[in-house]
Parts: C-alpha cells; sequence; structure tokens
C-alpha cells in the first residue's frame, strides 16, 4: 500500500488507525517519521513520504515520533493473510532469530539463500533483515528503558545488541534522545525480572470474548484465568517465563503485559508471541465488513465486533491439546491435558506472584515417555508420540515461520493426525486466518441454527477470514449453551 501516495495520504489525514504497522508516514521537513493515526498537525503531500517498515523510514534517515511511538504499532495483517516468505520472516526477526542465529540461521529456517532472503525481504519491507532486527532491537530497548529498572548495560545486551556504545548510538540515531532522557528521572539499577508493558492491538477488540475463550480451555499448572485477566508459563530461548495480560479493564488500542523472564535477553520472543496470542496485528474493521455482509453472520458481527482468533505461544502445546482433544469435550480434554502437565511438566522455577506453576512438557520429554504418557485410547496415544518425535527431531515445524501448506501435509503424514487436527494446529499455531473447521460438531450445529443449509459453500464467501467466521460460529454456540 505505502506505494500509493493518495491512499497513504487519505488515510494519515483520517488518523486512520488500521493502518498502524501497515505503513510509516516520514515527514521531510521535520525529519520523522510516524504512524498513520499520529494527533499531530497532518503535514502537506508534497513534505511526506511512505515507508513499508520503520527500518525503511530509519533508514532514510527519519527518526521515531516520540509523541505516537511509530515503533509500537500493531504488526501488519498483511503478514498472516499472505503468509509468503518475507512475511513469515518478519515474524522470526521479532521473535529475536537474527539476535540468536544470525542472518544465515534466519535464512537457514526458510530454506532460503542469504542473499535470496535478503532480496525477497528488502523489497517487501524496504530495508534487509540486519536493518529490521536493528530497529526491532531499538524498540526492545525503549520498552526497558521506559518500563523496567534494569540499568542501561543489563538493557543493552538484553535488546541484543553487541556494546554498550553500539546501543548508545542507536537510541541516539532512532529516538533523538539518550537513553536517560528516555527513563527521565527514574533511573535505577536494579535488575527485576518483571517488566510492565503494553502491547498495540487495533481496535474494536474483543477482549473479554478471548479470555473467555481461553478460560474455558485453561490447563491447570500452566495457565489462569481470573477476573479479567489471563495469565500463562511459557519457555523462551534463555530459560522459562510468566505473562499476564489484562483483557477488559484497558486502554484503547492497547492490552496491558507483565513479562517475568528468567533472563531479559528473552523479552523479545515474549512480546511476540505474545502478540501471537492476542492476536494483536489482525484489522478487525476489515474482517468484520467482509463477515457483515453475510445475513446469517452479521448479527454475531454486530453483537461481538473485533472477535479475535485466540493464538497460541507454543505449537506443540496447541498439537499436543488438540491429539487430547479428539472426540471428547473441551472439559475432557483440559482435564487430560492437565494430567500430561503435572506427570511430565518442569517446575516453574520463577520467583514472584504467580498462579501458574509448571511449564508444558517439551518435545523431547513427550517423544521419549512415548503412547503410554498417559491414560488414553491407544490410537490417541500414538498419535501423540508421533507429533513430538515430529517436532523433537525438526521433522514437522510449528510455528509462525512455517509454511502452512508444507505444514499440514507433514502433519497428516504422521499417524492419527487428521484434517481437523492439522487445521486447528493452522488456525492456533500458525496464525492463519483462513482456516474452516467444517467437520466440526459444534459449527454443523450452529450452521442449522442460524439457518445456514450449505456451511461448506457458504464459508467460501467468508475469505480470507474463515476462521474468525468460525470463531464467531463457536462462540454463538457457546453463549446459548449448545458447544458440544
Amino acid at each position: 500500500m505505502y506505494r500509493d501516495s493518495e491512499a497513504c495520504y487519505r488515510a494519515v489525514k483520517s488518523r486512520d488507525r488500521r493502518f498502524d504497522g501497515v505503513f510509516y508516514t516520514a515527514v521531510r521537513t521535520t525529519g520523522i517519521y510516524c504512524r498513520p493515526s499520529c494527533p499531530a498537525i497532518t503535514p502537506q503531500l508534497q513534505n511526506v513520504t511512505f515507508h513499508p517498515s520503520a527500518a525503511a523510514a530509519q533508514l532514510a534517515g527519519y527518526r521515531a515520533c516520540k509523541r505516537c511511538l511509530p515503533d509500537a504499532t500493531p504488526g501488519s495483517p498483511d503478514w498472516d493473510v499472505a503468509a509468503d516468505v518475507a512475511g513469515r520472516a518478519m515474524r522470526l526477526i521479532a521473535d529475536g532469530t537474527v539476535e540468536r542465529d544470525g542472518v544465515e540461521g534466519l535464512a537457514r529456517r526458510l530454506g532460503y539463500s542469504t542473499r535470496q532472503l535478503n532480496r525477497v525481504v528488502t523489497t517487501a519491507f524496504g530495508a534487509g533483515p540486519l536493518a529490521l532486527a536493528r530497529a526491532r532491537r531499538a524498540q526492545t530497548a525503549r520498552v526497558l528503558i521506559e518500563t523496567s529498572e534494569l540499568s542501561f548495560a543489563d538493557i543493552a545486551f538484553a535488546s541484543g545488541f553487541a556494546s554498550i556504545r553500539q546501543f548508545n548510538d542507536t537510541v541516539r540515531e532512532v529516538y533523538a534522545a539518550t537513553p536517560t532522557d528516555l527513563r527521565g528521572r527514574r533511573g535505577s539499577t536494579s535488575t527485576s525480572g518483571t517488566i510492565v508493558t503494553r502491547i498495540g492491538v487495533r481496535e474494536p477488540y474483543a477482549g473479554a470474548e478471548l479470555l473467555t475463550f481461553l478460560a474455558q480451555r485453561a490447563v491447570a499448572g500452566v495457565e489462569a484465568a481470573g477476573a479479567g485477566w489471563y495469565e500463562r508459563s511459557l519457555e523462551l530461548p534463555h530459560g522459562p517465563a510468566v505473562i499476564r495480560v489484562e483483557l477488559v479493564d484497558r486502554p484503547t488500542g492497547q492490552v496491558p503485559c507483565r513479562l517475568t523472564l528468567a533472563d531479559a535477553r528473552d523479552l523479545a520472543p515474549a512480546l511476540e508471541r505474545t502478540r501471537r496470542l492476542l492476536d494483536a496485528d489482525a484489522d478487525p474493521v476489515a474482517v468484520d465488513e467482509q463477515l457483515g455482509n453475510d445475513p446469517q453472520l452479521a448479527p454475531l458481527v454486530r453483537r461481538r465486533p473485533g472477535l479475535r482468533v485466540p493464538g497460541h505461544v507454543d505449537g506443540l502445546e496447541v498439537a499436543v491439546r488438540a491429539v487430547l482433544g479428539q472426540q471428547v469435550s473441551v472439559a475432557a480434554a483440559r482435564t487430560l491435558a492437565a494430567r500430561l502437565v503435572q506427570a511430565h511438566g518442569a517446575p516453574l522455577g520463577l520467583d514472584g506472584d504467580h498462579q501458574v506453576t509448571r511449564l508444558f512438557p517439551t518435545a523431547a520429554v513427550l517423544a521419549e515417555v512415548g503412547p503410554s504418557v498417559i491414560a488414553m485410547p491407544r490410537a490417541r496415544g500414538r498419535a501423540l508420540a508421533a507429533v513430538a518425535d515430529a517436532v523433537a527431531r525438526g521433522v514437522v515445524v510449528l510455528d509462525r515461520s512455517a509454511d502452512r501448506g508444507r505444514t499440514r501435509d507433514d502433519l497428516l503424514g504422521l499417524a492419527g493426525i487428521g484434517p481437523w487436527t492439522a487445521d486447528y494446529v493452522a488456525l492456533r499455531a500458525l496464525g492463519d486466518p483462513d482456516v474452516f473447521l467444517a467437520t466440526d460438531l459444534g459449527v454443523r450445529h450452529a450452521a442449522a441454527g442460524l439457518g445456514i443449509t450449505d456451511i461448506d459453500l457458504r464459508s467460501e464467501d467468508w475469505r480470507p477470514w474463515r476462521s474468525y467466521a468460525l470463531l464467531h460460529l463457536w462462540t454463538w454456540m457457546s453463549d446459548d449453551e449448545k458447544e458440544s
């Protein structure tokens, strides 16, 4: 979209939040770049240029606006709709892959040469992987400076910078301020592992409905939910962590988030995986407009504007829980998962006031335990072991860096994994916005209750947002106490 200057300028004039993160506005007369919804006076068209990423604007010599904080915007919804190599690369960059494995490691994850990947990413985002990673490091550093009491030295290395000097130079260049200026007068040398921040989302955002979905499926030990909040444990590259999000009483366009990390270097992956959980990058207006054209779905969309598809922080956990849930109720699947966690999940080992106590078992642990991991039908035990073994060996990749079509084929090639399970993994772990579980019993009941006679044919009209239609149907069934 950034190549269409007139369309971009219309979005800037209307301060349309939907385009935050889709493109960035750089102003020649001030030398700063902003998000489209920046509340500052709209500059003249002849004085602005548009860029596909914050990194591209920074490479062109612009500094981040201190008023609208453009680097804190939601990501582009196009990344999940297209699911192309560039979008998958951006997800991995946000997860800290470049800091951990370099551009070469990023290219290997995507099956490309370094040169090919640089060309693809630069074409899509106006900057290569190194520049995109640098912009992400700067944003991570700003979050830590403004929301934690870590020392600047700790922040520099936690953000992925190679030296204090590189950290200082980058912060000054991107924000036109020193780290001390950003922190203000509340400097401290504490090394607390708890970071309180906010994650940007596009409005409307149906946080209460997302909380209900997560709470109904919360597995004791690794998940907990209460009045307006959801908490869970997760394993990150450098150690365990706990995330807690406030989904009901929240500022407009933001979800308050508390992160407790064993290692501050895991801030970037913790934030990225929380974004996945929250479906933070979706464009709710585009989704609701499309689904609202259907006469049967329109009342559901009006009742719950901004309904999100709950993502997940761990693809293996989604796959295992999908296997456990085959042919049983949501409550029964939750009970089985809790037993699995209690028997084979490692203790969390983090200080702090948490409602969660354990980590979900790793692929290596589940593969070693084998089909008899817990009491369940033999066929399901074999399926669970097959998934765990495939993930442990790297044969199947269950995150948003994976090619969705290939991952689906790989899952269907495992014993006991059928289309429903493979598609449910795509829905929640791979972030596919166009999954529709037509054989799901709850979906069939909802279709009958709404008077939809041919759900397979009708769902074609809901592309590319069938995942959101699916959530509307499930939520409607749950409201009417009809969910099976």
